[in-house]
């Protein structure tokens, strides 16, 4: 592993003092379950988002889950969705018993093709799952529209884009809830797995607190079908409330590190990210393309120069959701993109020399491949 990849322990070096303070202030607290550090990350988060109501929970996957279950999706339900994402988007659609239905994305932005979406709706079309994929929100303004006129709800996956805006509006506000993940290397990460799920209405956010109670509205009382031990733990949501209020200026310097790509590796044969018209981006990561991928990464490799990519494997094409019928083909875009993408050195506490180091490696690489 290398140094472009661990940003979050340079972070924590520049944070040390108040990480270890948050963590410090709830062991002294005597409230380590859904004490009032869970309680003000809900409020402050959901006031970031102009949004009623946010519910912590354990991880990204089960804020999907849950999101889920709390529209009313079940057994016998489809859920449309892309495979162009990170597996567990699908698998929580599989845990609550539906189907999932993939359509293909936008070739220039890696994001939902929205124009797909209608076809794929049948009468056991239960909701809608765009992922707001590497920093950008898929298409708000269409697909709205299509919900409202289908009554279908919106949930989105906004697990990489955290403070990404589509028209001035942020990034989980849309949709009829969102949920987010706090996985340590996301743009607001947490020293271990956390998630939320946001939502303006009274009844889906009930549903949820309940939900991720073991379905419980009071101590030993399940009142709901039976839910899961999903809860957010009190020391990450302290290190996240003191995080929140960071969250602005990590969007602004992994902003400038996406420009200074921009500016360096323009005139290449990398593929830079397209930003869609209305998007700010936050480059959650920085997903470039090239037609040899394979030799830039082996390349690249031999600098001591490890990149990530995000995704090799197409859902739809993985072995253990091989039993859902698509077939190599079936989304042509996706396939494409996943034998060309690959992920630069992408997080807020990346130094521009460092940075300028690395673009001189991959420059010479890109000249020589």
């Amino acid at each position: 592993m290398t140094q472009f990849v661990w940003g979050y322990v340079r972070e924590y070096e520049n944070e040390r003092d108040d990480i270890l303070d948050a963590v410090d202030s709830v062991f002294r607290s005597g409230r380590l379950v859904l004490g009032p550090a869970v309680q003000g990350f809900e409020r402050e988060f959901a006031d970031y988002h102009g949004v009623a109501h946010a519910v912590g929970v354990d991880n990204g996957t089960n804020a999907i889950v849950l999101g889920l279950r709390a529209l009313g999706v079940g057994a016998g339900d489809e859920v449309i969705t892309v495979s162009n994402t990170a597996a567990p988007t699908v698998l929580a659609i599989d845990a609550v018993g539906a189907t999932p239905v993939f359509v293909d994305v936008v070739e220039e932005t890696y994001l939902m093709d929205v124009g797909q979406v209608e076809e794929a709706i049948t009468e056991r079309t239960k909701c809608l799952l765009p992922v707001h994929l590497y920093g950008q929100c898929a298409d708000l303004t269409a697909l709205s529209a299509l919900a409202t006129r289908h009554g279908l709800p919106i949930l989105e996956d906004c697990a990489q884009a955290h403070g990404a805006r589509q028209h001035g509006r942020i990034a989980g506000s849309v949709g009829k809830a969102a949920a987010f993940s706090f996985y340590p290397t996301k743009v607001l990460g947490a020293y271990g797995d956390g998630g939320a799920t946001i939502t303006d209405d009274p009844e889906v956010d009930a549903k949820l607190r309940r939900l991720r109670y073991y379905g419980m509205e009071d101590v030993y009382h399940v009142v709901e079908t039976p839910g899961h031990n999903s809860r957010l733990d009190e020391v990450q949501a302290e290190i996240l409330r003191r995080k929140l209020k960071r969250l602005d200026g990590y969007l602004e310097r992994r902003r400038e590190i996406a420009a200074r790509y921009a500016d360096a590796l323009a005139g290449t044969d990398l593929v830079l990210p397209a930003t869609a018209e209305g998007n700010d981006h936050v480059y959650y990561v920085h997903v470039v393309r090239h037609p040899r991928r394979d030799d830039v990464l082996a390349a690249l490799k031999e600098h001591d120069v490890t990149l990530n990519i995000s995704y090799p494997w197409p859902v739809h094409l993985q072995r253990g959701f091989a039993h859902l019928a698509y077939g190599r083909g079936s989304l042509p875009v996706t396939e494409k993109l996943a034998g060309e993408i690959f992920s630069l050195p992408m997080y807020a506490s990346f130094a521009p020399e460092e940075q300028e180091k690395f673009i001189d490696v991959l420059r010479g690489v890109l000249a020589r491949v």
